[in-house]
C-alpha cells in the first residue's frame, strides 16, 4: 500500500488523485499503525517548517514517520515534505532563533532566498512560484525519462542545502543554482509539486511506483 501522510499540512487529495491517474492507489494515513503497514510513502506539505514539526510531533506521527524512513521501504517527500527530511531550517520567526529541528534523514540545511539586486535594481521575487527547469543530476529510477529542462511547478521561499553533493538528484536555476530533487537509498525528495506538473509530474509519481531502493538508507 501507498500511503500519503496526513499531519495537517498537504495537498492530500491532489497528490492521491496524481496516483491513480498513473495506475496506482493511495491510501491518506494518520496513524503509526497505517503508516508501518506501508510498502510506500508520501511525505507532502505546504507552509510553515516549524509548524509541520509541531503538527507531527502533537499528532504523534513523527517517531512513525523516522520509523518507516529508517525501515528501507520508498519514501518521497514532496515540497515542505522534502525540506523536512533535512538536518534543520532557517525558516525561524527572527534571524536570531535557533534554527529548526527537521527529520534529520538528509544531511544539510533548509536556507532562504536571499538575493542581491541585478544590474536593472531588481531582486528576483520570493517565494520562487511558477514554472521552472529541473536538470538531473546524474542517473537514478525517479528521474528516468525526465530530460535536462524539463518544467515542473514551483511554490516555495526556501531550498534545501544537502551538505553532500551525492544526495542531490536534480538542481534548478533561480537566480543561481539550487536542489531541486534529493536522494539517498530509499529517501527521495522533490522541492516541486510533481501533482501539479503535468507530464513530468506523473512520470516521476510513476517512476516512484516502481522505485526499488538500491542500496536503502
Amino acid at each position: 500500500m501507498l500511503g500519503i501522510v496526513n499531519y495537517g499540512m498537504g495537498n492530500l487529495r491532489s497528490v492521491q488523485k496524481a496516483i491513480e491517474r498513473v495506475g496506482g492507489s493511495a491510501a491518506i494515513v494518520d496513524s503509526a499503525d497505517a503508516i508501518s503497514s506501508c510498502d510506500r510513502l508520501i511525505l507532502p506539505g505546504v507552509g510553515a517548517f516549524a509548524d509541520a514539526m509541531d503538527l507531527l510531533h502533537q499528532r504523534s506521527l513523527l517517531q512513525p514517520v523516522l520509523d518507516y524512513a529508517h525501515s528501507g521501504r520508498p519514501f518521497l517527500g514532496i515540497c515542505l515534505g522534502m525540506q523536512l527530511m533535512l538536518d534543520h531550517s532557517e525558516e525561524t520567526i527572527s534571524p536570531t532563533d535557533t534554527p529548526v529541528a527537521g527529520l534529520g534523514l538528509i544531511p544539510g540545511s533548509v536556507r532562504r532566498f536571499q538575493f542581491s539586486p541585478g544590474p536593472d535594481g531588481r531582486t528576483p521575487k520570493v517565494p520562487h512560484m511558477g514554472w521552472n527547469a529541473i536538470n538531473p543530476l546524474r542517473e537514478h529510477l525517479l528521474t528516468d525519462g525526465i530530460e535536462h529542462g524539463d518544467h515542473a511547478y514551483f511554490v516555495h521561499g526556501f531550498f534545501c542545502d544537502p551538505t553532500n553533493d551525492a544526495d542531490r538528484l536534480a538542481s534548478t536555476d533561480y537566480s543561481g543554482d539550487f536542489c531541486s530533487m534529493i536522494a539517498r537509498g530509499n529517501l527521495l525528495g522533490c522541492q516541486f509539486h510533481p501533482e501539479k506538473s503535468q507530464a513530468v509530474g506523473l512520470r516521476i509519481l510513476a517512476n516512484f511506483l516502481s522505485f526499488t531502493p538500491q542500496n536503502p538508507s
